[in-house]
């Protein structure tokens, strides 16, 4: 179902166990896509407590009524899953589904779609969703499972195999949004949903995925149909408490920029707290529709940008002239808070000045982050990217600073940055 190389499972877990706590001591959550009968499942088991071994956690109740905090599981892998129904399709003659293609895979891979084009409002997303044919039953992942062929699988299931998920995905007898989003009080457990499938949940359920993500995980990834390895707008995911925001990391653009920019946040360990207005459930659960009060002003101005004639060729923007730079500014967050503005262009100057000052409205300060680029203006053809950031207002100090760039694919210039100032009122 994927166009990768095969590679064994026995060399992914040990290249886990090497660079998993490279980056950050905070725990590595694998989650498996098992197509597996009982005996492999078993394998498997002894592979896994074979290469991980201490590190692995895994509760010793069967349900646990909440999961560990990232702090006392420093250092540690857990394992997420669900029972595979494929194992049952085979024996009843049954075939899984292939993936969606998309429909027009050659639109939209020219150097302006991949970097250039504009993350969407989530709100559009949104009416997207509800736009899409309703009688496509089609599948964009492995979690569209029928519950009664899921009950089957818990008895086919390994005992050592069952016994090592520590996060355990399913969907609830039902089928229906409502009954996915039911909160056990003596359980928690993850739900994955497509962000189409969010999408068009959130339009009547809003609330009740925020109330669910209070006690359980939720997962959203991309769309099968995104086979140029696009992204969407996290934001969707993030404003209703998702703690899984899946997206396809080698797909740069901005919607990858914005997924850097946040997890920039809490020394870029990769875990970022929930907001406590995610976590009220008193005197009302936060509605992500409901128009909210502006918080606070972010006042942000961009005095000068240097370093490009160091970490450009003297020709890279233009072949007879200085090059002519200016800056966007602007918010990632609520659509109420999101905006993009933008500098003058300063002619022919490697060092630019403009000067400029830009003031934000935010409604929800604690989930928008400050985007930052610089581009090179082209009368005749398109303009030069020049570098870019994303930052968490929520970390953001008050006062001058020389704010550093990078490149499309997030590596930082050596010598490239922006003169800013930063005033909350």
């Amino acid at each position: 179902r994927t166009l990768t190389t095969p590679v064994s499972l026995l060399k992914c877990l040990k290249s886990i166990k090497e660079y998993a706590f490279v980056a950050s001591p905070y725990p590595v959550i694998i989650t498996l896509e098992d197509h597996l009968t009982p005996e492999l499942q078993d394998k498997v088991a002894k592979m896994v407590l074979e290469v991980f071994g201490d590190i692995l956690y895994y509760p010793q109740e069967e349900h646990p009524k909440e999961l560990p905090s990232p702090e006392f599981l420093k250092g540690r892998v857990l394992l997420s899953t669900k029972p595979p129904k494929e194992y049952l399709e085979a024996k009843d003659g049954g075939a899984v589904k292939d993936g969606d293609a998309e429909q027009n895979p050659g639109k939209g891979t020219d150097d302006d779609a991949a970097w250039g084009t504009e993350v969407p409002d989530f709100k559009t997303e949104i009416q997207s969703a509800k736009e899409e044919d309703a009688s496509e039953h089609r599948r964009d992942d492995d979690e569209d499972d029928d519950d009664e062929d899921e009950q089957k699988m818990q008895q086919h299931l390994a005992p050592q195999y069952k016994h090592l998920i520590t996060i355990r995905a399913g969907k609830p007898k039902g089928g229906t949004t409502s009954d996915a989003l039911k909160c056990d009080p003596n359980k928690v457990r993850r739900l994955s949903l497509s962000e189409q499938q969010l999408a068009k949940a959130v339009v009547n359920h809003g609330t009740e995925i925020v109330r669910f993500t209070q006690r359980n995980l939720l997962r959203i990834y991309p769309k099968g149909t995104r086979v140029t390895s696009s992204n969407y707008n996290p934001f969707i995911g993030w404003v209703h408490g998702a703690q899984m925001v899946a997206f396809n990391m080698q797909g740069y653009g901005r919607a990858l920029w914005l997924m850097h920019g946040f997890y920039k946040a809490n020394g870029g360990c990769g875990y970022v707290k929930k907001p406590d207005f995610l976590m009220q459930s008193e005197p009302e659960v936060f509605d992500p529709k409901k128009p909210q009060p502006v918080k606070k002003t972010l006042k942000v101005k961009v005095y000068m940008g240097d370093g490009w004639r160091m970490d450009f060729k003297q020709t890279h923007f233009d072949q007879y002239s200085p090059p002519d730079f200016y800056a966007r500014v602007g918010i990632a967050g609520v659509p109420a808070d999101s905006v993009m503005k933008k500098t003058k262009a300063v002619e022919d100057n490697w060092v630019p000045v403009w000067g400029e000052e830009f003031s934000f409205d935010l409604t929800v300060p604690e989930l928008a982050l400050l985007r930052v680029e610089a581009h090179e203006y082209d009368m005749s053809e398109k303009d030069d990217f020049a570098g870019q950031t994303v930052l968490p207002v929520s970390e953001l100090q008050p006062g001058i600073r020389a704010v550093a760039l990078f490149d499309r694919k997030g590596n930082k210039f050596p010598n490239v940055k922006l003169l800013m100032r930063f005033e909350f009122v």
